[in-house]
Parts: C-alpha cells; structure tokens; sequence
C-alpha cells in the first residue's frame, strides 16, 4: 500500500517563494474538492464546482483570497452580458463561489491572514447574487388547462397519419410524462422498459432512477405512480408502437423511449437525446398552440403538472413526492393557480362548515350583517 503525503494548513508557514502562493491556492481547492466528497457530491459535481473556482482564479488573474465584491460584480456582469450566459448558469456559478469562500472563510482564514496579512471576504453577497428562482418561476407559469387540452388533443389527432410516426408518437409519449405526471426531461430519457411496474398499486408505477438530486448528492431514486392515464399511455406504447423499433421491446435494459438510430455493435436502437424530445415537442406546440412558440418547454408542462394536481385537490405533500423534490418549499413555487382560486377554496371552506353546523343558510358579509344590525 502507497501513502499520500498531505501537508497539512492548519498552521501558518513561512514562504519560500512565489511558486508556494500557487501551491497554496491549488491546496485550497483541492481540500474544498475532498470535503464535497465528504458530504456525498459526485465526482461531476465537485468537477463542476472545482472549474467555476478555476474560472474565476484566471478572470481574477491574483490570489483567490484577495477577492473583493467588486471582483465577483464583474465576474458576473462579465458571464452575464458579454459572454451571454442564461441566468439559471451564472445563478450556479454565483453558488459555487459562495460554497468555495464559504470554506475558506470556515477553515482557513486565520492561516491565509497569518500568511498574507489578507483578511478573506464573501465576494457573493446578497447583492450580486441572482435571483435565478424567482425570475424563473415567473417565467414558467404554464399555459391554462384548455390550452394545453388542445396542443394535446390536435397532437394525438394527427398520430395515425404522421409523416414518421414512430418518432412522432414517442414525443407525444415522452410530453405526456411531463404533462400527466411531472417527470423532468433527463428522468423520462433515461427510463428503461423495466423501470415499467405494472403490477404495482392500483395504476402501476415507473422507477425513476435518475432523480435529480438535492445539492449534487447523486441520482435521487423514486417511483411514480401512473396516475392521470399514464398507465394506459404506456400500455399502448409498449404494446402497439415500441415493438416496431425492433425486437428488443421485451428487454428490460432496453430504452423506453429509443432514438431511430442503431447500435452498429448490437444493431438495436440507441437511447433518444432531451434535445431530440425538446425539438418534438417545439414542433406540435408551433402547429398546435403557436402562441406558445418558445415558451413551453418541458420544465413549463413539469409546472402544470403541478398546478393542475393542486387545482383537483391533491395535497402539496403528495405533489412533492410526485415530482421528487426534497423540499416543500420547491413544490409551492411550481403552483400556479387561477385567480380564483382563493375565492373558490374559501367557499368550499364554507360550504364544509355550514355542513357540520347542519344548516345551508348563506353566510352575509360583515357590511350586511352590521346593517341588518343597525335595522
């Protein structure tokens, strides 16, 4: 067996040259690399965050502890306007900075002053720090029930007469696992005909084993009822359109959802890609809901799944479980309800309360009732 010499950065040392303030700041990094290991990131996720840090360093062309406020501004500003990032990618880069500083500052800010006569600052603060989430979610308010009632009804119409119908009924399958049950698009591609359990519950359920997990923490495992008539989408699906792609519909290893293209080693259809499924989708929707061209994405139907289970009177909680967030706090900001919803849940409130008092009498409002008082 091999031992690794780790030197430790508990204790402040005495530089030999520049070449040690590099060493220094790679030893930073790579002790932040182990300690997300430590808490259960994977491997892409401590990559991931290991190159925004590396990203930074050379837009910061000094020491990762001389970082300022300003520096992070311009950083960001920089990803933003110049280099045309989306939002929700310079919003992670933002949160890989604030975890890395966060570790300096927790473990080894005395050392770096002690070393550096530097004091470490947070350079992402509350000012600097987008606000991916709430932008977002008032960019994915889906569309209303009767809207996405006829993208649907046109796209199922047009099936049987599809120019390639094999690719065009996948899509529709694949839309109506976001529509119906929530899935995320990475989830629905990598599903396996044996992640299909019929046989469980009253609906039958589908593993999804891919699950996006809570802050990198790996694939976050659930299963998925198949309410909403998913089980007899997938019914019909593996019974009448996946056995045309070839004849390993019966393989359990097999992709639910193949690409037309084949494996030249097993000549089997490969897994279809999520901007495959992406391109399907944004073609029914411009023939079918045009004013929706752009808009609805796979996330948005992810979001109207949710808002039409709450809108039945599913309960937040099961909707949470349904979509495979850790936190109830995730699962409210994917709720979009119509604007009378308050007004209808207030009189169904009422409508109970009357019932257990045994008395249907409508219920006056506070100006009536101190009129009738006044009479």
């Amino acid at each position: 067996m091999t031992l690794t010499v780790v030197r430790s950065l508990d204790s402040a040392r005495s530089l030999r040259g520049s070449v040690d303030v590099e060493e220094f700041e790679q030893e930073l990094i790579d002790q932040y690399s182990l300690a997300l290991g430590a808490v259960g990131s994977t491997d892409e996720t401590a990559a991931a965050d290991r190159s925004v840090v590396f990203e930074f360093a050379r837009f910061l062309g000094r020491p990762l502890w001389t970082a300022q406020v300003e520096d992070a501004d311009r950083y960001l500003r920089t990803a933003r306007r110049e280099r045309g990032l989306a939002r929700s990618t310079v919003a992670g880069k933002a949160g890989a900075l604030a975890k890395f500083f966060e570790f300096v500052l927790v473990r080894y800010q005395g050392d770096i002053h002690a070393l550096f006569d530097q004091v470490v600052v947070q350079p992402i603060d509350e000012f600097n720090r987008p606000r991916a989430v709430a932008a977002a979610t008032a960019e994915r308010i889906p569309p209303r029930a009767d809207e996405v009632g006829d993208l649907f009804g046109g796209w199922a119409e047009s099936l049987p007469g599809a120019r390639k119908y094999l690719p065009a009924a996948r899509d529709y399958l694949a839309a109506s696992l976001w529509r119906r049950i929530g899935l995320r698009i990475n989830e629905t591609v990598m599903l396996d005909i044996g992640d299909w359990h019929p046989e469980l519950g009253t609906h039958g359920k589908l593993h999804v084993r891919h699950g996006k997990g809570s802050r990198g923490r790996g694939a976050k495992v659930r299963t998925v009822p198949a309410i909403d008539e998913v089980d007899a989408l997938l019914e019909w699906w593996l019974n009448d359109v996946r056995p045309q792609y070839g004849d390993d519909y019966d393989d359990p290893h097999a992709p639910l959802l193949p690409s037309e293209r084949r494996d030249p080693m097993t000549g089997h259809c490969t897994r279809i890609g999520a901007e495959a499924l992406r391109t399907g989708m944004g073609e029914a929707v411009g023939r079918w809901l045009p004013g929706w061209s752009g808009r609805l994405s796979p996330h948005v139907l992810r979001h109207y799944c949710a808002s039409h289970l709450y809108e039945q009177g599913m309960t937040l909680k099961a909707i949470q479980e349904l979509l495979g967030h850790s936190w109830l706090s995730t699962t409210t900001q994917y709720i979009h309800v119509r604007s009378t919803h308050i007004e209808t849940s207030w009189a169904a409130a009422t409508e109970r309360t009357l019932a257990r008092l045994g008395t249907t009498a409508n219920v006056p409002s506070d100006r009536a009732r101190s009129e009738k008082e006044e009479v």
